[in-house]
């Protein structure tokens, strides 16, 4: 029995070992996709459109908004979205085993938070 409450605390320790790197990871790539953004528009698509042109597209920011292929910073925020599932889902899984109210599992979270957010 002792064996298996080890298990329990290495396994929660790991788990909150494995959030706090997830955080970290989702606040990397929060900093590429800003990196990722372009860095103003073009002044074309802030002037208004000519007489001549038959584009209604051309020179209006509103209608440019949505290109037809997805830029770069669009698979960064699907890549941040799912390090958000995965980083909820930890969570509740060590809240939940924090809420067996066993000082030992308690001790594995804090002292797997600490090292995680350490490393």
């Amino acid at each position: 029995c002792a064996a298996g409450m080890v298990l329990s605390v290495l396994v929660i320790l790991l788990l909150s070992v494995l959030y706090e790197a997830v955080k970290m990871g989702k606040a990397v790539l929060l900093r590429r996709a800003l990196l990722a953004l372009p860095r103003s528009l073009s002044q074309e698509a802030l002037t208004e459109p000519h007489q001549g042109d038959s584009d209604p597209t051309q020179g209006s920011p509103s209608l440019m908004a949505f290109p037809i292929s997805f830029p770069r910073w669009f698979w960064f925020h699907v890549a941040q979205t799912l390090f958000h599932v995965v980083q909820v889902v930890l969570g509740y899984m060590v809240m939940l085993a924090v809420m067996s109210y066993n000082a030992w599992i308690f001790l594995g979270a804090i002292v797997g938070s600490t090292l995680g957010y350490f490393m």
